[in-house]
């Protein structure tokens, strides 16, 4: 066999030998790998801290705005109209005593003269009366020497009496006169919007007749439902004066406009079908008519639909967190030193539109969890977040 022939028999084994020795010795050598145990970390979580203090409650509600005074203007005397003021129309705005349109007067000037006339006549026969009376008595005491009762007739005792009642009458009438004369002009019996109006100028008007509607501007009223477990909260008076303070919102699109209130009163019922109490809350100066021009706030219109807080009593000593962290049972998740959760029952004394006000149960500086946890036990590992840095 020729050494070509051997080279190429010999040479594939001798080389897979080598690797083979190789890769053994690459076996043998090799280390076990380290086993590597990660501590849990714990669940991620959000928290609040806790500060005890005094809080301010607040009840939120809705209503609409309504006027505290609206009257219908009705004519007291006939007559043609003959001056219409120019705001007497649907929008139009008066102060108090201007006058909102006239009425034909002669007739009424003519009626007053006639009952000037009518009492001086009167006022004439009355004393022409005590004349005759004084007469009669002095003729009486001087034939009779003043013994016994005179007839009253005698001494014109009835007709002084009827003189002095054609008098009485006479001034009646004038002054009834007078005061139909003063009706021919009306005005505005208070600061006031005009609703609705259905008179013009020239227009004949019935005694009687209804010629338009009044609202008045200087206070709005908001009827307020509120659920009968709120009302202990505010202070609602008895009688005449002010109430709890009061926030009316009005929002327009993306803008919010605020007035300052006050509850006023309360209607002393109970809604029968929703269980609801309802108190009023009073708003001076709904359409801004004592406001400087630079207010930008749209007029507080009648029927606008608002949200309102009222504010209500002071509770000392208190704790308040958002409503997320209050947990089934009246409990809340706490996180201890350790970052270890901690179930914990609370007093809660109310639970507001996006808060809840717990009395008892928290101390100052403790971290309530305020995120939603699935499987949340006693004792759980947690990361509160904005501290993994420091983990």
């Amino acid at each position: 066999m020729s050494r070509t022939t051997v080279l190429k028999v010999v040479l594939p084994f001798l080389v897979l030998g080598v690797g083979v020795a190789i890769l053994m010795a690459l076996f043998a050598s090799r280390q076990a790998p380290v086993k590597e145990v990660r501590e849990f970390a714990g669940v991620l979580v959000e928290t609040v801290t806790v500060q005890r203090g005094d809080h301010i409650v607040t009840v939120a509600a809705t209503g609409t705005v309504q006027a505290r005074q609206q009257t219908e203007i009705v004519a007291q005397v006939s007559g043609r109209v003959t001056k219409l003021a120019d705001e007497f129309i649907a929008g139009g705005m008066f102060g108090k005593g201007d006058i909102l349109f006239l009425l034909e007067d002669i007739d009424y000037r003519l009626a007053v003269e006639q009952a000037e006339a009518d009492l001086a006549a009167a006022e004439l026969e009355l004393a022409m009366v005590k004349g005759r009376a004084r007469v009669a008595r002095d003729e009486w005491q001087r034939l009779q020497m003043g013994k016994g009762d005179p007839n009253p007739l005698v001494l014109y005792e009835p007709q002084l009496k009827n003189a002095e009642g054609r008098v009485t009458a006479a001034k009646a009438a004038l002054k009834q006169a007078g005061i139909n004369l003063q009706r021919t002009e009306v005005r505005a019996p208070f600061n006031c919007l005009v609703l609705s109006e259905g008179i013009d100028l020239g227009q004949y008007v019935r005694a009687g007749a209804t010629v338009g509607t009044l609202l008045g501007t200087d206070t709005a009223e908001i009827v307020v439902p509120l659920p009968l477990d709120a009302l202990p909260w505010l202070d609602i008076p008895r009688g005449a004066g002010q109430g709890a303070a009061a926030t009316v919102r009005f929002v327009a699109g993306t803008l919010n406009y605020d007035w300052p209130g006050k509850v006023v009163r309360t209607l002393g019922e109970v809604d029968p079908l929703g269980r609801m109490a309802r108190v009023v809350v009073a708003v001076d100066d709904p359409y801004l008519r004592q406001q400087p021009a630079t207010d930008e706030r749209p007029p507080l219109a009648v029927g606008s639909f608002v949200d309102l807080e009222l504010q209500g009593k002071q509770l000392p000593a208190v704790s308040v967190l958002p409503r997320r962290a209050l947990r089934d049972d009246n409990t809340v998740w706490i996180v201890d030193s350790d970052s270890l959760l901690h179930i914990r029952s609370v007093q809660v004394l109310r639970r507001e539109r996006d808060s809840v006000i717990i009395g008892s149960g928290l101390q100052d500086g403790e971290r309530v969890i305020v995120s939603a946890l699935a499987g949340a036990a006693e004792g759980l590992k947690v990361r509160v977040r904005g501290e993994e840095a420091g983990t």
